[in-house]
């Protein structure tokens, strides 16, 4: 087993509406991830993957509020430490964020180099604009981004350039964990690629030690992290590896994932699409057993009532459900 960089205990989170009623998004997940390695997180969108991220970072702000567990990065747990610590000593260099919304993260107003001297004097106010430039310039061209880019503004950059831009920012302190929240969204083909390709690239590198990666196509997962967890309404409701995950999934919700996604690569489907059926539930008023229940068409009665517990077939490998894992083979295989 290699180093642990990130281990989370049983971590809670809740949003507070303006009606004060609680939202509970991240309800009781637990991970584990080694230097050198990746995980995917995947599920519908609602399910909470991007507040896992926000709430992975150990900052959190209105609407969004800490309930318990532990956010231990490289050793150090930094669940309830002062937000101005977090933001000074942890963001960027212990755990990295890249957002959804990374093409929105630039200041239209200033140019690429100012916005990293105000990052990077957040973290170090004794370093040189000059140094801070040289840094800046070899991790962009390690990185195959032109120099020239650090005196442009970000209207000047396309969507695919603004992105990879956004990486190497959050990224120019060679964080322990890095988390990208749908990072080839709303990109074209080629821009997609150049984004997976810059991806591997800081892990092969080692200019991130770890990385999670969030997005809801599983298939984009397995050619690119080593590891997958689906997520539904709040909860880590299958592991293990990105080959089990796609080519062999257990739980019910994953099964239904991978049956409504086109897949281009040989084997990976087998039969025509299925979609979900109905809608992921409110999260104020999550259901009794089974979160998944109502939209399961393998529920019984009990499913509806009891929670599922977890369970592990093989190390590294878990699922939430009632069924054992050869019975659900059998209702698969039987239709």
């Amino acid at each position: 087993m290699g180093k642990v960089m990130l281990e989370v205990r049983d971590l809670k989170t809740k949003y507070v509406t303006r009606m004060k009623e609680d939202v509970y998004s991240v309800d009781g997940v637990s991970l584990t991830i080694e230097e050198g390695k990746s995980l995917g997180v995947a599920g519908e969108s609602g399910c909470g993957k991007s507040t896992l991220a926000l709430s992975l970072m150990g900052y959190y702000f209105a609407p969004l509020h800490y309930m318990s567990g532990d956010i231990i990065v490289d050793g150090q747990n930094i669940s309830g430490m002062e937000p101005d610590y977090i933001r000074k000593h942890i963001l960027g260099s212990e755990i990295a964020y890249i957002p959804q919304a990374a093409m929105n993260a630039l200041n239209p107003t200033q140019k690429i180099i100012k916005f990293i001297n105000n990052v990077i004097h957040v973290h170090d106010p004794s370093m040189s604009k000059g140094d801070i430039y040289d840094m800046a310039r070899e991790r962009f061209e390690k990185l195959g981004l032109p120099e020239n880019v650090l005196q442009k503004h970000a209207v000047e950059l396309s969507g695919g350039m603004k992105q990879r831009t956004v990486i190497a920012i959050s990224t120019i302190l060679s964080p322990k964990v890095l988390i990208a929240d749908e990072p080839s969204s709303a990109l074209d083909v080629t821009s997609q690629k150049m984004v997976i390709k810059m991806m591997k690239q800081l892990m092969h590198e080692g200019l991130v030690k770890s990385m999670i990666f969030i997005t809801h196509e599983l298939p984009l997962l397995y050619q690119v992290t080593d590891d997958i967890m689906v997520m539904y309404a709040g909860q880590i409701v299958e592991k293990g590896t990105a080959h089990e995950m796609v080519f062999d999934p257990i739980m019910p919700y994953t099964k239904g994932l991978m049956g409504s996604i086109i897949v281009p690569e040989d084997g990976m489907k087998a039969n025509k699409l299925e979609a979900i059926p109905g809608t992921p539930p409110n999260l104020k008023h999550p259901p009794a057993g089974c979160r998944f229940a109502p939209r399961c068409k393998y529920a019984t009665p009990e499913c509806m009532v009891y929670a599922p517990p977890v369970k592990k077939p093989a190390p590294g490998r878990e699922y939430r459900c009632l069924f054992e894992e050869k019975y659900l083979k059998e209702l698969y295989a039987n239709g």
